[in-house]
C-alpha cells in the first residue's frame, strides 16, 4: 500500500508515505511477513504477543501504543521488523530524527534487499522531515541500488535534490550577503577610522598653532618689555644729560659774574 504524504511542508514538497505496511498483513491471525519464521526459530510468544497488539494499535492510528508495544517486544526479542516498525510508529509522532536509529538497526540487521530498500526509503523520508536533505538523498540513492524500478523513492530522491539545491542556492546568497555586509562594515569602518585620523591631525595641528601662537604672544611680550626698558633707560640718560648741562650753565653763569665785577688791586692815587 503505498500513498503519498506531505511530510515537508516549509518547502511545499510532496514525499511518499513510510513504507512497511506489507509487514502488517491481517488475515487468520497472522500479522507479519516474517512471524512464521520467527515462530520456527524459537522467538517467545510474549514478543509474538506484543507485536500483534502492536501491529493493531499501528493499524488503528494509535502510534503512541504502537511504539509501546513495539518497545517491549524488542526487548524480549529483536528483530527486523521490530525495529522497522518501531521506527514508524515514532515517525508518524513527528520524531524523525528519534526513527532514524531504528530506520539503521533495520537495514544492519536485514539480509533481504526489498526490506533493507524500504528501510532506506524510509530512512529517507526521516531526514527528509529533519531538514537533512543531503543525508536524504544519499538515503534514497541507497535504496534504488536496491531496487531500481521503485518510482517513489526516485520521485523522493527527485524533490530531496531539487530542495537541497535550493538549500544550496540560499546559503550562497546568504554568504554573498554575509560577505557584502562584512565588506560594507569593514568599508564604513575604514572610513570612521579615517575620519578619526583626520579629526585628530586637525586638532593636533591646531593644538600645535595654538602653542606656536601662545609662544610668539610670549616672545612680543618680552620684546615689548625690553622696548620699554630700553626706552626708560633713554629716558634716564636725556635727565642725566639735562642736569649736567644744567650744571655746566650754572658754573659758567657764576664764572662770567666773577670776570664782570672790578679788580680790587688797582689803587687809587
Amino acid at each position: 500500500m503505498k500513498k503519498r504524504n506531505n511530510i515537508a511542508p516549509f518547502f511545499m514538497i510532496h514525499f511518499s508515505k513510510l513504507k512497511g505496511m506489507q509487514y502488517i498483513c491481517i488475515g487468520l491471525g497472522v500479522l507479519f511477513f516474517t512471524t512464521f519464521v520467527e515462530i520456527q526459530t524459537g522467538f517467545s510468544q510474549s514478543s509474538h504477543k506484543l507485536k500483534l497488539e502492536a501491529d493493531k494499535s499501528y493499524l488503528s492510528k494509535d502510534f503512541s501504543t504502537a511504539e509501546e508495544k513495539y518497545r517491549k517486544s524488542l526487548q524480549e526479542e529483536s528483530s527486523v521488523n521490530g525495529n522497522f516498525n518501531l521506527g514508524n510508529s515514532i515517525y508518524q509522532q513527528d520524531r524523525g530524527e528519534e526513527a532514524i536509529k531504528y530506520y539503521e538497526s533495520a537495514i544492519d540487521k536485514s539480509k533481504d534487499d526489498q526490506v533493507k530498500s524500504d528501510a532506506y526509503h524510509n530512512l529517507g523520508n526521516a531526514h527528509a522531515k529533519q531538514q537533512e536533505f543531503e543525508k536524504a538523498v544519499e538515503a534514497y540513492k541507497s535504496a534504488l541500488r536496491l531496487d531500481p524500478k521503485d518510482e517513489e523513492t526516485r520521485y523522493n530522491l527527485s524533490m530531496s535534490q531539487k530542495v537541497l539545491k535550493q538549500q544550496q542556492q540560499q546559503q550562497q546568497q546568504q554568504q554573498q550577503q554575509q560577505d557584502q555586509e562584512k565588506s560594507e562594515e569593514e568599508k564604513k569602518d575604514e572610513e570612521q577610522q579615517q575620519q578619526e585620523q583626520e579629526q585628530q591631525s586637525e586638532e593636533e595641528q591646531e593644538q600645535q598653532e595654538q602653542s606656536e601662537s601662545k609662544d610668539s604672544e610670549e616672545e612680543e611680550g618680552k620684546e615689548s618689555e625690553a622696548m620699554e626698558e630700553k626706552e626708560l633707560s633713554k629716558e634716564e640718560a636725556e635727565k642725566l644729560l639735562e642736569i649736567m648741562e644744567e650744571e655746566e650753565r650754572k658754573v659758567q653763569e657764576k664764572l662770567r659774574k666773577v670776570k664782570s665785577k672790578p679788580s680790587k688791586s688797582d689803587k687809587d692815587w
